[in-house]
């Protein structure tokens, strides 16, 4: 029976039946997988958690009797939800005691991720931020119906709430939103022209490029996480965050990349992933940098991961 096994299915192969097909359990689950995991992780901002919420989902899913289900992506969501919400409750305790500015953990992710306009600006970074300002119960209700386009009824279920109450939460949860997410959607193209004049203005030590391109007040995060040298406090001002983008140029080699759907740069150093760097752009100019250093959350930047609507 597959409620035996403590393995997640991608983890162990999956349970195979006698004709090696896997048991309609582990084929649906494994069919939605990447569904599941973008529903996690949107929650969360974390891919380590984003998995381990996964492995619940598959244990809980693993006992249920299949024939009760009327729509099981449905039913896997509603799994997923209420597990990534009970994590999310255990990381705001566990953010409180971080040291340092707390930011999402990056993705590498394939083009496809891209050109998925609405799911790309909902993994970016500065929204992913944005949502880390919302209550736990909203943050799961503007996702699911917002991002996953999930109705009304499905997503009190998961969330243990009635319709109506679902419908006011997602109201209030849009209106935040909406006053605290970037002002215009950005194009990648238009964001990758940015970062490659903003690349070449920090390997050349344009400084008057640099501070053309930096919005005045602009504010730097960086995360260390107390375990690799990072600003403990936000750097705000073009002439401040200049001075931390000069010692990053001095040592280290810059490159682009696909994070969480956008463009972005990548510093190494000795060969080495050093720091992910993520840009927030309004008006033409960069308002925010994201700077994820600590080591612990750079791990998905070895391979490409796959997300889904």
């Amino acid at each position: 029976m597959a409620g035996t096994s403590q393995t997640a299915p991608e983890d162990r192969g999956g349970d195979m039946s006698r004709d090696d097909r896997p048991d309609p359990a582990t084929e649906a689950f494994v069919a939605h997988r990447n569904l599941l995991f973008t529903v996690a992780y949107e929650m969360l901002g974390s891919a380590a958690d984003a998995e381990d919420v996964l492995q619940e989902t598959w244990l809980r899913w693993a006992g249920v009797d299949l024939d009760t289900v009327r729509d099981q992506r449905a039913y896997l969501v509603k799994i997923t939800t209420r597990q990534a919400l009970t994590r999310l409750r255990t990381l705001g305790r566990r953010k409180e005691s971080y040291v340092g500015p707390w930011l999402p953990e990056p993705l590498l992710t394939a083009p496809d991720v891209a050109e998925d306009i609405e799911l790309a600006d909902s993994v970016s970074m500065a929204m992913l931020l944005v949502l880390e300002t919302l209550t736990p119960t909203e943050r799961a209700v503007f996702v699911l119906r917002e991002v996953f386009d999930l109705a009304y009824d499905e997503i009190a279920e998961a969330v243990d709430k009635s319709p109506a109450a679902v419908r006011q939460i997602a109201h209030r949860a849009r209106a935040h939103v909406a006053a605290r997410r970037p002002r215009d959607v950005v194009s990648p193209a238009e964001t990758r022209g940015v970062l490659e004049a903003f690349q070449r203005a920090i390997e050349t030590g344009d400084l008057q490029t640099l501070l053309d391109m930096l919005a005045p007040d602009v504010v730097a995060l960086a995360d260390g996480g107390g375990v690799v040298q990072a600003a403990l406090e936000p750097v705000v001002g073009a002439g401040g965050v200049i001075q931390v983008l000069g010692r990053i140029a001095a040592v280290a080699s810059l490159r682009p990349a696909q994070v969480n759907g956008h463009p972005a740069l990548i510093v190494q150093i000795n060969g080495e992933v050093d720091t992910v760097v993520a840009v927030r752009i309004d008006d033409g100019l960069i308002t925010g940098l994201y700077a994820v250093r600590n080591p612990e959350k750079l791990s998905y930047m070895e391979r490409e991961t796959a997300l889904r609507r």
